[in-house]
Parts: structure tokens; C-alpha cells; sequence
């Protein structure tokens, strides 16, 4: 690994008259957000399924939150997509002629799971027409998995073209040379790139970690957004700007930046660094909170951490973050506490 302000002549770019990523060492990503809600759209909405009893029909995309993106570093395509999906649907009793409407909700498609595993919920408006329901329950959710896969399919190749650039004819002999360099000096941690200070160039890593907390969606939002709380949890000073532009600073200073977004009781995105990364070098922290039955589920995803720093990162949210976290809010676990603990502070 190269020292701070000491450039890896590997990460420079060269021996191509158009300067870009010789032999697809250099990490490219781009962002296939936008693009995946149009393919979804394009491969969900018009999804039919018909049997004796009736037919129906995917009618519209109501919801699609998430994110996509796909990423190239020495030949490897590396892909990461997490997708909550909303869909409306509409169907018809051949018998009697009469029209009947639901839902479908897909709550988690990520790459973490394959399409066969992922969760795909049918439901259906009061009345009648418990029998179209049935269908969408089978036949409908095997062809929404059918298109989910065909978006897979998409994202994977469509989307792609372009990233994996033609390579430069290397000597048997200098190709075996390189690789034994690349073995020895640097750990392959298939990590993105980003500029220090003084413009040298840092592989980083996106961290995706989930917990669950026994506290409500309220309470948890309020401990990352309140001085006293995080004071009462980091066991430390703290100060806690919490509207967009804000400031914040925890554990005595080793952990500094500002708010980017907060959508109360649900989101926080943060730019986040610790005081032992290079100058001036920050990581995106977004912080999701989703309620469950009498529980909520955080989940976080980071992006830009110098790979060098990735245990420790992960240790200060697992230790210092979720453990404390959990240990502070078991005091007051009764709701009626935790509003009282808050009127005090």
C-alpha cells in the first residue's frame, strides 16, 4: 500500500490514447437507479395471468424505492441493488363479470437473496373475489418473479455495455511480473477510488450492515438526532446540529461531520469521517429505520470507506454504535419512560 501523498503508480491511468482505465484496473461505478424504476416499470406493469376462473392484470407501478448501482474493477462487474416495490393490480371473474383490485408488495430485492427466496405479499380490497386473489397469490407472483429475473438479466447486460473496456496486448513475461507485484503489494479489496487532500487516490469500500433495536421508530430516530441521547449513549461530549447542513461531533471528537438529509423517523443521511482517515476525506452514511412488530430495523449503508479502515468502521458501529445503543434503550424499554427521559433532558 502506498504511503499518504505517495501515488501507486498502478492507479494512474496511461498507455491509452484516451487516458481511461488501462486494463479495467481502475474501479468505475455507475448508477443504475434512474434506469432500474424504468426497466421495472417496463418489465412489472402488463404482467397478466389468466386460468377458468378469471384473469388479472399487474395495472400499475405504485412505488419504488431504493437504489442500483454496478460497479467494474480488473475485469470483475460487481452489482448491488436493494428495491422496495409497490404494485397495484386489477382483475376480472369470467362468471359473473365483476372487477376486483390489490396490491403487490415486494419489500426487500436485493442481491443478497436470490429471486426465488425474495418475499412477494398479495393482497386484495375488501369484497369478494377471494378467487383472483388465489390466482395472483400463484400464477400472478411466479410471473412477477419471471420479470424480476428478466430485470436481473437486464441490469446485468443491457445496462453494462460499455464498462469492461478493450485491454492492451501485455508480454506473457510482463503480465506474470504484474501479477506477482499486485500479489504482494497490494490486497485485492475490489474497493472504489476516491482523492485525499493532497489528491492521491484511496481505494474505499461501501459497508451494508442491518440491526434490529426493541424500541420504537420514534425513540430510535430521536437517539441519533438528540445532544443529551447521544451523550447518554456514547458516554461522551457531543455536538448534534440535527437539520440539513448541520454539524454534528461525537466520542470526544474522533467522529465529526454534517447532515445531509433527515426525513423524521425514517431517514439520515450523513457525511461521516473519523478523526484517523486522511484529511479531509468523508464517507456517505445513510441511515434507514423501518418499523417492525414492536420493533425497528436500522439499516445502514456507507459508502467511501478508506479499505484500510473498514474493520474499524464496522467495530464502531457494532460496538460503539448498535451494543451501546441497545444497552441504553433496555432501561426504557417502556415507552412512557423514554418520553419522560426526553422531557427531562
Amino acid at each position: 500500500m502506498a504511503k499518504w501523498g505517495h501515488g501507486d503508480p498502478r492507479w494512474i491511468v496511461e498507455e491509452r490514447a484516451d487516458g481511461t482505465n488501462v486494463n479495467n484496473w481502475h474501479w468505475t461505478e455507475r448508477d443504475a437507479t434512474n434506469w432500474s424504476k424504468g426497466k421495472l416499470r417496463e418489465l412489472l406493469v402488463g404482467v397478466k395471468v389468466e386460468n377458468e376462473v378469471g384473469s388479472c392484470e399487474i395495472s400499475d407501478l405504485k412505488q419504488v424505492e431504493g437504489e442500483a448501482s454496478c460497479s467494474s474493477r480488473k475485469g470483475k462487474l460487481i452489482f448491488f441493488y436493494e428495491w422496495n416495490i409497490k404494485l397495484s393490480w386489477k382483475g376480472t371473474v369470467k362468471e359473473s363479470g365483476a372487477k376486483h383490485r390489490g396490491s403487490v408488495e415486494i419489500p426487500h430485492l436485493s442481491e443478497e437473496n436470490e429471486v426465488d427466496d425474495t418475499e412477494v405479499n398479495v393482497s386484495k380490497k375488501k369484497g369478494d373475489g377471494d378467487s383472483l386473489k388465489d390466482l395472483m397469490k400463484t400464477a400472478g407472483v411466479s410471473k412477477v418473479k419471471e420479470a424480476l429475473e428478466d430485470y436481473l438479466k437486464a441490469l446485468k447486460t443491457e445496462f453494462t455495455t460499455g464498462m469492461i473496456l478493450p485491454t492492451k496486448t501485455v508480454p506473457p513475461q510482463e503480465m506474470t511480473a504484474k501479477r506477482k507485484l499486485s500479489e504482494h503489494t497490494f490486497q485485492d479489496s475490489e474497493s472504489p477510488m476516491a482523492l485525499d487532500a493532497v489528491g492521491v487516490r484511496i481505494p474505499t469500500v461501501a459497508i451494508h450492515m442491518r440491526e434490529t433495536f426493541d424500541t420504537a421508530v420514534e425513540q430510535l430516530y430521536s437517539i441519533f438526532t438528540t445532544k443529551e441521547l447521544v451523550q447518554r449513549f456514547s458516554k461522551s461530549s457531543a455536538v448534534i446540529e440535527a437539520e440539513k447542513g448541520g454539524k454534528f461531533q461525537m466520542f470526544d471528537g474522533n467522529v465529526t461531520g454534517e447532515y445531509l438529509e433527515l426525513l423524521s423517523n425514517k431517514r439520515i443521511v450523513m457525511k461521516w469521517r473519523c478523526k484517523s482517515w486522511p484529511e479531509e476525506h468523508y464517507a456517505t452514511v445513510a441511515l434507514n429505520f423501518v418499523p417492525v412488530v414492536g420493533q425497528t430495523e436500522l439499516q445502514l449503508n456507507c459508502k467511501g470507506v478508506p479499505v484500510c479502515k473498514e474493520e474499524n468502521m464496522r467495530q464502531c458501529w457494532e460496538k460503539q454504535h448498535f451494543e451501546e445503543i441497545k444497552r441504553f434503550t433496555v432501561a426504557f424499554a417502556n415507552p412512557a419512560q423514554f418520553n419522560q427521559l426526553e422531557g427531562i433532558l
